[in-house]
């Protein structure tokens, strides 16, 4: 997982509420344990054609403005119905490392944070507020700084955003869950060795 400092990116605007995960990534496409290549599915039936292939030209993060943008900004509950964690390895893959939304469901927004994705939450009215500033200028750029938990805007939209420090530790350290584990490494394997010659027949070949 790659550390998440501070970062300044086009903010694409998806203003839609209840945004499910079998909408973020449709429950065809799977297919695969790895993390990588559900990017190309992200949003699959709103943002191609009915051929699953031309861009479909009227759904949001088609839109030119909105090209490699990291930030994304959603309206509420965003992440709900299944808990495939597929939901946010498209997100990530796809390019966005930010989502900024009034709330989000539990288990999607706890697999944000362990696959690299800071996922914000803020009040309703500084969404409308970031809303207001996307549609008025389509490519503006937000900062997000994790270290002081800041989002600053070029219209001075700007916010504090809450965090829990044990997940912004990790963030900050590049850590998911992997990687937490292999911080222990040394005394996992002296726990192995020591279980060997207590119970080698557990480790016969």
């Amino acid at each position: 997982m790659e550390k998440y400092t501070k970062h300044e990116s086009i903010a694409a605007l998806m203003n839609r509420n209840n945004v499910d995960t079998d909408q973020i990534i449709p429950k065809q496409f799977l297919k695969k344990v790895e993390r990588s290549g559900f990017g190309v599915h992200l949003f699959h039936d709103w943002r191609y054609n009915a051929d699953g292939v031309t861009p479909n030209p009227d759904f949001e993060l088609n839109k030119p403005t909105f090209k490699g943008a990291k930030i994304l900004v959603v309206g509420d509950n965003f992440g709900c119905g299944s808990s495939r964690e597929h939901a946010p390895w498209a997100i990530a893959d796809y390019g966005f490392n930010t989502i900024i939304s009034t709330s989000y469901a539990d288990i999607f927004y706890n697999n944000c944070f362990k696959n690299g994705i800071l996922a914000i939450v803020v009040e309703p009215a500084q969404l409308d507020l970031l809303m207001d500033e996307i549609n008025a200028n389509e490519g503006v750029s937000f900062s997000v700084d994790l270290e002081t938990q800041t989002v600053n805007t070029p219209a001075g939209n700007g916010f504090t955003f809450e965090i829990d420090p044990f997940r912004k530790e990790n963030m900050l350290n590049g850590l998911d869950d992997i990687g937490l584990t292999l911080k222990h490494v040394d005394k996992i394997s002296a726990f192995e060795e020591e279980h060997k010659k207590r119970l080698p027949w557990l480790w016969a070949s």
